[in-house]
């Protein structure tokens, strides 16, 4: 109980620490106040033949498959990370996903399952049918001790055919708009067996291309730094050859006395914008690439989105920022008219 109670005032004084932090330095930052009218398809109205694939802010989910993990209620509030469905997240803007399974190609998360990786593929398919111009990272790994699925590349590679994107280190200097209008998928496949691992010039990436640096804690300001100080030691986007994570996350720890996902994560969740915002103070924002959260929400899909609009294409927060202030104008006279 002490123990408990001790862990309870440090996380108390770290989410203080990070509330100071906000306070001090504020949200702002470029493309900060962009509000996305079309997530779906936000990729679309960017200038996709000037953008490289390494130069891109990529939003994405934690934990992407877990939204039907574990009995409800009784389980599934300790493993569950998303209550979206796959579908769900790649419409409200969502680019990168984080998929764990098992032997069976069943969804896990730890020792528990859910539905078939199948169900994750078809959404991810559906998406890409309805769009023409949305890119998606896909890595499907192999959680803890379980095996990996008996032939599981082959299978990955006759289900998504030809929106596969070649594993080919060249493909970082390329714009989006070479690789259309077909090849708008990168599936990174990590076995747990390095001998499944995919090869060279394969149609699927392996682990040297999409890489982080997670660490294990219940502590927001702990996470928080590490984040940062791991950023702060990766090469500039525009010099490196693989794709690099920052998971603004926490997890639930033994030692704590919450062990649910929602309220262990929520002490880090609101402050993803005050953390592009430190990339920018810090000097590292070039190193900012792909950016992840539980329980993905439209303002998280909108900050990064909106430093995409703000790099390269300002233009758009112009005309953006005039049409809202002609909808207030215009609310404003309505109001003044009614009274």
């Amino acid at each position: 109980m002490g123990a408990q109670i001790t862990k309870e005032k440090e996380v108390g004084e770290e989410e203080t620490e990070l509330q100071q932090l906000e306070k001090t330095d504020g949200t702002s930052f470029p493309g900060s106040n962009y509000q996305c009218a079309n997530r779906k398809e936000w990729m679309s109205t960017l200038p996709l033949d000037k953008i490289k694939v390494r130069d891109l802010v990529w939003p994405g989910t934690h934990d992407s498959a877990t939204n039907e993990i574990g009995i409800p209620f009784i389980s599934r509030p300790f493993a569950r990370c998303q209550k979206l469905s796959i579908y769900n997240q790649l419409v409200l803007g969502a680019r990168v996903l984080d998929i764990r399974i098992q032997q069976d190609k069943l969804i896990c998360h730890g020792p528990l399952t859910s539905y078939p990786v199948a169900d994750v593929l078809t959404d991810v398919k559906q998406f890409l049918s309805e769009t023409t111009s949305e890119f998606v990272i896909l890595e499907i790994r192999t959680e803890f001790s379980w095996n990996d699925p008996p032939n599981f590349d082959q299978w990955l590679v006759e289900q998504l055919g030809d929106y596969l994107i070649p594993q080919d280190i060249s493909t970082f200097d390329k714009t989006f708009q070479q690789l259309l209008p077909q090849t708008r998928l990168f599936c990174v496949w990590k076995p747990n067996t390095a001998s499944n691992a995919p090869p060279a010039g394969s149609q699927l990436w392996n682990s040297d291309y999409l890489l982080d640096n997670w660490i294990d804690t219940d502590l927001p300001f702990t996470k928080f730094n590490s984040n940062l100080n791991y950023l702060a030691q990766q090469a500039p986007n525009d010099t490196r050859n693989y794709f690099y994570r920052v998971e603004n996350t926490a997890t639930p720890q033994i030692s704590g006395p919450v062990l649910c996902v929602f309220p262990v994560t929520q002490r880090i969740r609101p402050f993803a914008r005050l953390f592009i915002t430190e990339t920018f103070k810090r000097g590292i924002a070039d190193r900012l690439q792909i950016f992840v959260e539980d329980f993905v929400q439209a303002d998280f899909i909108d900050a990064c989105v909106g430093l995409n609009v703000a790099r390269y294409a300002p233009s758009q927060l112009l005309l953006d920022s005039q049409s809202e202030a002609t909808k207030q104008e215009a609310s404003s006279s309505s109001s003044s008219s009614s009274s």
